[in-house]
C-alpha cells in the first residue's frame, strides 16, 4: 500500500497547503514537498491552488548586527493551511553576530520558530508545527529544584495559535499533558526501520534467530512494540547509576545489566529514540558480543552524535556494531553519511503522507499504527525467501 493511493482522503482539504522550511531543514522539505506536488497532479478536486509545482512559501529571518532577528513572510498567508517544519538539532546553521559567526542553538532555532508564527499573526487557517525532534524533549520532568522547558516551550507554541503539533519518537509523550487542548502527535518510525532493514540485510525473522534490544528501562515500550509486530523475543539492559555524583548534568552509568533470554548466534537490533554521545549503546553492543550475539544493529530515530563519529568508527572496526541506522528527520553530518556502516532511513515519503492526511482532516491512525503495512512488508520479504 502505496501513502499516495491513501483512500482514507475523503473531503475537500482545510484549506490551501503551504509549507515553510526554517533553516535546517530545507534538504528534507524539498523532498517532501515534491511527493505532495506528485501525488496531487493525479487527484481531481474542485479546489483553487490544489495542484501546484511547489507548496513551499517563501520565508527569510534576517539577522542585525547585533545577533538580534525577525521573521520575514515573502507571501500572502491569509486562509493557508500552514505546516511548518523545524529541526531545532541543527548545528550546521550558522548566523553572524558583532562579525563572528556562531552556530545556532536549540534555543536559536526556537526563537526562528517563534518569529514565523509571529509574522503569519493569525491570519492563516491553521497553523501546524512539524518538530522532529521535540525542543527540549530531555528536559520533560522535575527531579529536583530546575525549570521545565519542554513543557513551557508547548504552552507557548499553544498560547500563539498553533493548533497542532507533530513530532517523532518523544522522549516522554506525558509532556503532551501540557496542552491538553490542542493537537499533539508522537510517531514512531517502526515500518520504515524494519522496511530498510529487510531491504538492507540478509535476515531470518524469527524467535530463534533474531531478537530485539531494549538499551535502558526508557526504550522498554518501543521495543516491545518493535519485537511484538515482527514476532520476536524482547530483551532489556537498565542502567546502574552512581547516585553520588554527577558529571555533565546526571549520574554517571556504572554498568549495564541485562535481561532477557540468550542472545548468541541471533542477530540483534538495539532500538532507541536518539544517539546522542553513544557511549550507551556501543557499552550494551559490547556486552551484547561478549553474549556471543551474531550481529547488532543499532536503530535510533535521531543520530545527534554529540561526541563525533570516531567512536563508532572504533567500534564497528572492533566488530561490535555492524550497522547504524537513523532517520533523516534531523541533520545528518556529511561524514557519518559516507560511512558504509551507516545507513540513512528516509521519511520525507512517510512526512509528505501525513501532511497531507491532516491537510484533509482525515484519520491518521493508519500511519501512526503502521502493523498492517509491517505484516505486509513481513509477508513479502517470505515470499522473496529472504526470512
Amino acid at each position: 500500500m502505496s501513502y499516495e493511493k491513501n483512500e482514507s482522503l475523503t473531503g475537500l482539504p482545510r484549506g490551501p497547503l503551504a509549507l515553510i522550511a526554517l533553516p535546517g531543514c530545507e534538504d528534507l522539505v524539498s523532498h517532501v514537498d515534491s511527493y505532495l506536488a506528485s501525488w496531487r497532479r493525479t487527484r481531481e478536486l474542485p479546489v483553487a491552488g490544489y495542484r501546484k509545482d511547489s507548496f513551499l512559501l517563501n520565508v527569510s529571518l534576517p539577522r542585525f548586527g547585533s545577533g538580534e532577528g525577525k521573521g520575514v513572510l515573502n507571501a500572502s498567508v491569509r486562509g493557508l493551511d500552514i505546516f511548518i517544519i523545524a529541526d531545532v538539532s541543527n548545528y550546521s546553521v550558522e548566523y553572524s553576530m558583532y562579525g563572528e559567526k556562531n552556530p545556532m542553538s536549540p534555543d536559536d532555532h526556537f526563537q526562528n520558530l517563534k518569529r514565523i508564527i509571529a509574522a503569519v499573526g493569525g491570519k492563516a487557517k491553521r497553523v501546524n508545527v512539524i518538530m522532529p525532534f521535540l525542543y527540549e524533549g530531555r528536559q520533560h520532568k522535575r527531579q529536583a529544584r530546575e525549570s521545565l522547558d519542554c513543557a513551557v516551550a508547548l504552552q507557548e507554541l499553544a498560547a500563539m495559535g498553533v493548533e497542532n503539533i507533530i513530532t517523532f519518537d518523544a522522549h516522554d509523550p506525558r509532556v503532551q499533558n501540557a496542552i491538553p487542548m490542542n493537537g499533539f502527535e508522537t510517531i514512531m518510525p517502526t515500518y520504515q526501520f524494519m522496511k530498510t532493514l529487510m531491504e538492507t540485510e540478509d535476515l531470518t525473522i524469527d524467535p530463534e534467530h533474531m531478537m530485539v534490544i531494549s538499551p535502558d528501562e526508557g526504550a522498554i515500550g518501543r521495543a516491545i512494540y518493535f519485537a511484538n509486530t515482527l514476532g520476536l523475543d524482547v530483551g532489556m539492559f537498565y542502567k546502574r547509576r552512581d547516585y553520588t555524583r554527577v558529571v555533565n548534568g546526571k549520574n554517571p552509568i556504572v554498568a549495564h545489566e541485562f535481561l532477557g533470554s540468550s542472545v548468541e548466534d541471533k542477530d540483534v537490533v538495539i532500538v532507541d529514540d536518539m544517539i546522542a554521545s553513544g557511549d550507551s549503546i556501543i557499552d550494551v553492543a559490547r556486552q551484547l558480543k561478549e553474549r556471543k550475539a551474531r550481529k547488532v544493529f543499532a536503530c535510533a530515530t535521531f543520530g545527534l552524535f554529540t561526541s563525533g563519529i570516531e567512536t563508532f568508527d572504533k567500534a564497528t572496526e572492533a566488530g561490535l556494531i555492524d550497522k547504524v541506522y537513523t532517520t533523516n528527520l534531523i541533520y545528518q553530518p556529511p561524514e557519518i553519511l559516507q560511512r558504509e556502516y551507516y545507513v540513512s532511513v528516509d521519511m520525507s515519503e512517510y512526512l509528505a503522507a501525513l501532511i497531507d492526511s491532516f491537510n484533509h482532516d482525515s484519520s491518521i491512525e493508519g500511519l501512526l499504527s503502521p502493523t498492517f503495512k509491517i505484516q505486509k512488508k513481513m509477508a513479502e520479504y517470505q515470499t522473496a525467501g529472504k526470512a
